[in-house]
């Protein structure tokens, strides 16, 4: 989230972090984990979990570090099972971003689940695989307004 965020809560391994948006009339808030690779110490994840404004769509964000490959997008494994790839849409000087709406079947997965698998590219042969920990996901979900 932005400058002036605030963390209200904490559910297991997530964090629900709101702020108010400029000229927003309520604060908006989202689930939050930073992740780092056990044997890459410098790949660091921060994944975003919100809804948007407005309608009835769960987004989920997810800021890698530069260098890594555009084309073949973010994969996502839930518990082992190949969940599919969200493609990048922009970097800026602090890494890219990759953003997806996800399905109330992905977001099942993600509430029964133990660990998502979140899997980069820095050469077409080798994903680097960085674990996330679902452990209070749900939770967590039931207090997003």
């Amino acid at each position: 989230m932005g400058p002036g965020s605030v963390v209200r809560d904490t559910y297991g391994a997530w964090q629900v972090s709101c702020h108010t948006p400029p000229g927003a009339k309520e604060e908006k808030c989202a689930l939050v984990q930073r992740v780092t690779a056990e044997d890459r110490p410098n790949v660091g994840l921060t994944v975003l979990f919100y809804r948007a404004i407005g309608e009835d769509k769960k987004l989920l964000r997810v800021m890698v570090p530069l260098g890594v490959l555009l084309p073949t997008g973010l994969g996502l494994k839930i518990d082992g099972q190949d969940v599919g790839n969200a493609p990048f849409l922009s970097c800026s000087r602090r890494g890219c971003v990759a953003e997806v709406v996800l399905q109330d079947e992905v977001i099942a997965k993600m509430k029964k689940g133990k660990t998502a698998v979140f899997i980069i590219f820095d050469t077409p042969e080798a994903g680097i695989g960085i674990p996330v920990a679902l452990q209070g996901f749900s939770e967590a979900l039931a207090s997003l307004k």
